[in-house]
Parts: C-alpha cells; sequence; structure tokens
C-alpha cells in the first residue's frame, strides 16, 4: 500500500488548482497532508478538500522541504520563481506552466514508460491542453501510419488563461446582449461571439509562445524530434473545452477501419460513431476523455487522415493528466 504524501498545490485558487485539487480528492490519491499556496492576494481564502475547508497560504513564504511532490498551477513566472527551490529542496515538481525548460513533458497514455528512466526529485511538465488531446489520440495511431506531417487547427477556450479571462467573457457577452457599449478589458478587443486570430503576441517569424510550446511538446511526447507540424491556435468565445482540428499526412494510404478500430481501444479516447460529432459544451466539459470524431480521409488523398477533437481543457488537458502523472510517480516518491 502507498504511504500517504505531503503535497502541495501552487496557484490553488485559479482554475486548474481548484480543479486540481478535485481531482486529487476524487480519485482517492493518497494525500497526508495538503497544502495550498498562493499569491499574497489570495492567501486567507480556503478550498475544500476531503469535506475540510483548507487554508491558502502565500507561497513566498512556504517551505518546500515540508512536501515530496508539488503542483505547479500558477503560471509561468511562479513557475520559474519557485519550482527551482521546491527541486533543490528535495521535492519531486509537476509544472504545468510550460515554464520550466529542462522538465520531460509527459502524458500517461503516450509516453508514461518515460517515467521509469527518472532520478528523483524529478521536474516535470504536465503539457498544455491541445498537447494532451494530440498525443492521447495520435500515440495509439503512430504503429499505423507513417506520419510525414501533422497540421493543427486549435480552438482554444478562454479558461486556459485563468478566471479573469472567463469573467471578461461573460462580462462583454451580457454587455452585448443588453445593448450596452463593450469596453474589452482581458483581451485586447471583443472576443464574446467572435474569434481571434491568434491567442498571445507573435514573434518574429508570426508564430506565438502557445503555438511554439504546442509544437515542440507534441514532438517530445510522441517521440518524434522532426515532426513536421503546423498550428494555428485561435481563441474562441467558449468557457471550457478545446477544439482541433488535425490533418495527419501520412506517407502511405490510411486504412481508416484500423484507425477506427485502434481508436476504439485507445485509453482515454472516446471514439464518436461516423454519422455524428462531439462538441466541448454538449460532450466534453467534465468528461476524463478526449473525443474524437469526423474520422476521414482526405477529399482527394487516401494518405490523409482528418480528425475532430474535443476535450476539457482544464480537467482532462491539466488537472487529470498531471495527477495521473502523479499516481504513476508515487510508488517511487514514498
Amino acid at each position: 500500500m502507498t504511504q500517504p504524501l505531503d503535497i502541495a498545490v501552487i496557484g490553488a485558487t485559479g482554475s486548474v488548482g481548484e480543479t486540481l485539487v478535485q481531482v486529487l480528492e476524487e480519485l482517492s490519491f493518497p494525500v497526508k497532508t495538503l497544502h495550498l499556496l498562493a499569491s499574497m492576494e489570495s492567501a486567507g481564502s480556503s478550498v475544500m478538500f476531503a469535506g475540510k475547508k483548507v487554508r491558502v497560504r502565500e507561497v513566498d513564504s512556504f517551505d518546500f522541504s515540508q512536501v515530496k511532490l508539488a503542483f505547479f498551477a500558477a503560471g509561468a513566472a511562479v513557475s520559474h520563481s519557485f519550482a527551482p527551490k521546491a527541486h533543490a529542496a528535495g521535492c519531486t515538481v509537476i509544472d504545468l506552466s510550460g515554464g520550466l525548460d529542462q522538465a520531460l513533458a509527459l502524458v500517461p497514455e503516450a509516453n508514461g514508460e518515460l517515467l521509469a528512466t527518472l532520478s528523483l526529485p524529478a521536474l516535470i511538465t504536465s503539457p498544455s491542453a491541445a498537447a494532451v488531446a494530440l498525443a492521447v489520440t495520435l500515440a495509439p495511431l503512430k504503429a499505423l501510419l507513417d506520419i510525414e506531417r501533422v497540421q493543427v487547427m486549435a480552438s482554444l477556450a478562454v479558461s486556459a488563461q485563468g478566471k479573469e479571462a472567463v469573467s471578461e467573457l461573460a462580462r462583454q457577452t451580457a454587455e452585448l446582449l443588453n445593448a450596452r457599449p463593450l469596453e474589452p478589458r482581458f483581451f485586447d478587443r471583443q472576443i464574446a461571439f467572435n474569434l481571434l486570430a491568434r491567442v498571445g503576441a507573435s514573434d518574429e517569424q508570426g508564430h506565438t509562445a502557445v503555438e511554439r510550446r504546442l509544437v515542440s511538446e507534441l514532438r517530445v511526447l510522441l517521440g518524434m524530434p522532426v515532426l513536421k507540424i503546423s498550428v494555428t491556435c485561435v481563441q474562441v468565445p467558449v468557457f471550457f473545452g478545446d477544439s482541433l482540428s488535425v490533418t495527419v499526412q501520412s506517407r502511405r494510404p490510411v486504412d481508416l477501419a484500423a484507425v477506427n478500430q485502434a481508436l476504439e481501444a485507445a485509453e482515454s479516447v472516446e471514439l464518436v460513431e461516423s454519422d455524428d460529432y462531439p462538441t466541448p459544451v454538449g460532450d466534453a466539459v467534465g468528461q476524463d476523455v478526449v473525443y474524437v470524431g469526423r474520422v476521414r480521409h482526405g477529399i482527394d488523398e487516401q494518405e490523409q487522415l482528418n480528425l475532430w477533437l474535443t476535450t476539457d481543457n482544464v480537467r482532462k488537458g491539466a488537472a487529470l493528466n498531471a495527477v495521473q502523472v502523479a499516481q504513476l510517480l508515487i510508488k517511487h516518491i514514498a
């Protein structure tokens, strides 16, 4: 039996942090003492865990030698500042921000076997939600497809940017429905009933940090370091649930029957029948799987595979993946 661990969750009052605490409880993760940490502004509030209110404390003054495992869900700046300190104190870090370049990206369904190669305490990245969805879906297809290129159009929910972004979408929607003047605050322009063609600022080549992170993480997760991947990330007026249109170019004709069979058998994948398709609101939100639909060839190319994916970006794409990684690690940590 696994011994309970002292655990810290940094960013405990954010959308991902709160969901992470919820998932720890739902999966009966062996928690001895749970330390909830956040910024000075959020310190003093409380989050429910195992039927009790757990007080949130300030991360700046926390002694990480008290815990064996720390989940960082407070953004890249916080991870940069505190994750190295936690690791130096003997704590295994699972970072959800993408802010630790030296950390190994892990998705249990795709490259979980790499956990056996890590020395403890470890630095681990739980990848972006879109990378998790893609890895969960494409990993079981690697043996069937001679993949040459992957193209992705990722429609990202505003919740990936935190509670402030969710509030902004709600406020803009209310203003427009009530015929009031709209004043963008969090986003640089109207997001309600609109599409924004990029998520974050572009670099000199026209790509955003979110897009570059997705490419880098997917190559690691699939074990294909030179795979050609093109990505466009779009901000959509959806509160929760990412959706991705994916095109996989193979060097040989794609056997659709074999693809469907592999997806049906894959862990954490829910294949939707060909006469239907999944949506974030109707299917994905609150669920622990990646929904896959519209499995088809290209119109003129038997070597092309087209897919539609949707998943809960906060739950499956972030919190659940991080906890599942921790579940595989705990037998080595205790």
